[in-house]
């Protein structure tokens, strides 16, 4: 299949194209690079033989959207990532949110060809606070708890628009939980330009010495030790059900589909847990302090991944060890 991959320099995205290059797909990367990296397409070659075709696009810009799509007529499918995805920051800056990750997925929508399997990268974020642990895709979206979560709400609403009128409309919405670890050659990793709004990254950075102290936010929740708890998973794990997703669109017979699916482990590890597996994977030390609760965050999400090993032959594979060494394999590469 020729994929499009929209976001495909960023941290998830990077990961899908090396699988799907693996897997024989041609590449084309749409980015516009506010928080990624052009030299992503070298480490893309690195690992793979192969460098993957790449324009630099801003998705909220619909003539670029509509020129695009003039040039590349044959596309096969679509996996899109592309957007801004920091809870806190889109406390402080709902415009940009909204703005960024509506438009674009309304450009997106309007201008690609019609019938070709999509895949959203969608969030937990959807479910808001959720009382039912672990949450399964029958649960209703809740209020969102920030506007990054809101945005995820509706792009998926916009979806679910479009395949009510839609006679040929092929989509998976992957709700994820909390993406961590690095691809198993260290060549690629989250690589924030800025500082980390995602804990691993900041995390790695400590122990590496390159920041001080990593703020854990709260420490008087309603869980076992006090921290936020989270359904933490192998950045591998989630690149295989991105794979495994648009596989399932290409071969599904119904000419009209769409349906969510949790991608998660099943197991709710804290914050706090998580620095000691940390600790205990790469014999680090990491210096923490208690910071007061950040506006946005949820108290506890763990994802029911029962419908992903029905439908799509997807289940998690990696242990918590594992994502974690591979996240300081990537820092100590890099660095």
């Amino acid at each position: 299949m020729k994929i499009l991959v929209t976001g495909g320099l960023g941290y998830i995205g990077s990961h899908v194209v090396v699988e799907l290059i693996k897997e024989n797909h041609e590449i084309i990367i749409l980015d516009n690079l506010i928080n990624s990296s052009v030299s992503v397409l070298d480490q893309i070659e690195t690992i793979t033989k192969v460098k993957p075709d790449f324009e630099k696009i801003d998705l909220k810009k619909k003539g670029d959207v509509i020129g695009f799509f003039k040039k590349h007529k044959n596309i096969e499918g679509v996996i899109h990532f592309a957007a801004l995805k920091s809870v806190s920051e889109s406390v402080s800056r709902p415009i940009k949110y909204y703005e960024n990750n509506v438009i674009g997925m309304i450009n997106l929508l309007e201008f690609m060809p019609k019938g070709i399997p999509l895949v959203f990268s969608s969030s937990c974020t959807v479910y808001g606070s959720s009382k039912t642990q672990p949450i399964d895709e029958n649960t209703p979206f809740g209020i969102a708890t920030s506007p990054y979560g809101h945005t995820k709400q509706i792009c998926e609403q916009i979806m679910e628009a479009e395949y009510k009128i839609e006679s040929h409309f092929k989509g998976i919405s992957l709700r994820y939980f909390n993406p961590i670890g690095a691809h198993p050659t260290g060549i690629i990793g989250e690589n924030p330009k800025n500082v980390p709004e995602n804990i691993m990254p900041y995390l790695t950075q400590v122990a590496n010495g390159q920041r001080k102290v990593l703020t854990v936010y709260g420490n008087n929740y309603p869980t076992k030790d006090g921290s936020c708890i989270r359904d933490y998973i192998h950045i591998m794990d989630l690149t295989r059900a991105h794979c495994k997703a648009i596989e399932y669109l290409k071969n599904i017979k119904t000419k009209n589909f769409l349906e969510p699916i949790n991608i998660g482990t099943g197991k709710g590890v804290s914050v706090l847990e998580l620095i000691i597996n940390f600790e205990k994977a790469t014999e680090k030390k990491v210096s923490y302090k208690i910071g007061k609760r950040r506006p946005g965050d949820v108290v506890i999400a763990y994802a029911d991944t029962k419908k992903a090993e029905k439908m799509i032959g997807w289940k998690s594979e990696h242990s918590l060890s594992e994502a974690l060494q591979s996240a300081w394999n990537w820092e100590l590469n890099k660095s």
